[in-house]
């Protein structure tokens, strides 16, 4: 698909800025305060939380989502359709599982790509047609083809790092370096939130690079935004208390559940006949036009672990 390779650039800076953030904070703790390599020890920390993770979090997000894994003879089609998406990606076919939730909505996890699991919700099931949920199917492949969840999880252990570093200096007291910890523990607290916006803003790309990831596996870009545009709607009209009950993990979701409503009013332009579905004579109109977002929807972007759906729909017609 044309531009991910602006994607992977974007992806990879982003990675350099957080890993030379906490490096520069490591030295400096160690360096400028005397104490050689004790702050080694935050990187250490850092490493143990990732290994916790990696090992773990398969099973909380089981537990937490409340999945369900199914047979082939419970799914035949579903089964059918990872076989040959797996294929298509050249890996292994993940395992197929059903969350009892009935927000409507998709995701992946695992710990590598020999160890993905790609979950339904119960949610979902009946609202897309064969073709957008296929298309949902290849976005969540693609997730565990690009070893996004290994990423996810490496990436979120550098904020954790910058405040464990950060409480610390500032709290840590005695010796003639006080003004200094304190100097460094309030820099490495700054380091921690623009880790976190560094870390959103990764999550955002590579939902972008799993859209784009679909289409080269072969499904239709316009069943794609169709899926979104249903998947919006859809949980707009979940009950708030059933969104709340799962927005802990709403990372690992396809779209933002909790942005739902929100959104409707701005992919509304987009339905151009009102049928419910976005056509590949819609998404083609949308390519050749300008999409306007709101100043607000902008600003929640940038604390949101997606992009603003009508620029992502955006983006899959600019690259058709």
């Amino acid at each position: 698909m044309k531009g991910t390779w602006k994607l992977k650039l974007r992806l990879w800076l982003s990675m350099a800025v957080m890993f030379g953030l906490v490096y520069v904070l490591i030295m400096l703790a160690g360096n400028c305060l005397g104490f050689g390599g004790f702050y080694g020890f935050y990187a250490i920390a850092g490493i143990f939380v990732i290994f916790l993770q990696y090992l773990f979090g398969p099973k909380i997000v089981e537990s937490s989502m409340g999945v369900h894994q199914l047979s082939e003879a419970e799914a035949p089609e579903l089964h059918q359709m990872m076989a040959e998406l797996a294929a298509a990606a050249n890996i292994p076919k993940p395992k197929v599982g059903i969350s009892n939730t009935m927000v409507p909505n998709a995701f992946a996890y695992g710990r590598s790509k020999r160890s993905g699991h790609v979950c339904v919700t119960k949610g979902i099931l009946g609202l897309l047609d064969q073709e957008e949920l296929r298309a949902v199917l290849g976005h969540e492949m693609s997730h565990i083809k690009h070893n996004d969840m290994a990423i996810t999880t490496i990436v979120s252990a550098i904020p954790l790092i910058c405040y464990y570093l950060s409480f610390s200096l500032m709290f840590s007291g005695g010796g003639d370096n006080d003004n200094g910890g304190a100097i460094l523990g309030f820099i490495a607290l700054i380091a921690y939130f623009l880790g976190q916006l560094i870390v959103l803003s990764i999550s955002r790309i590579r939902e972008y690079y799993a859209d784009a990831g679909s289409v080269d596996l072969g499904c239709q870009p316009e069943k794609l935004a169709s899926a979104l545009y249903k998947l919006v709607y859809g949980a707009a009209r979940v009950p708030q208390q059933e969104i709340k009950d799962i927005e802990g993990t709403k990372a690992f979701f396809l779209t933002d559940i909790s942005n739902a409503r929100k959104e409707i009013n701005n992919l509304a332009q987009l339905d151009l006949d009102h049928d419910g579905t976005i056509s590949r004579e819609e998404l083609n109109i949308l390519r050749d036009s300008n999409v306007n977002v709101s100043t607000s929807n902008k600003m929640m972007e940038l604390l949101s672990t997606h992009p603003d759906m009508l620029k992502r729909i955006k983006k899959l017609a600019d690259n058709n």
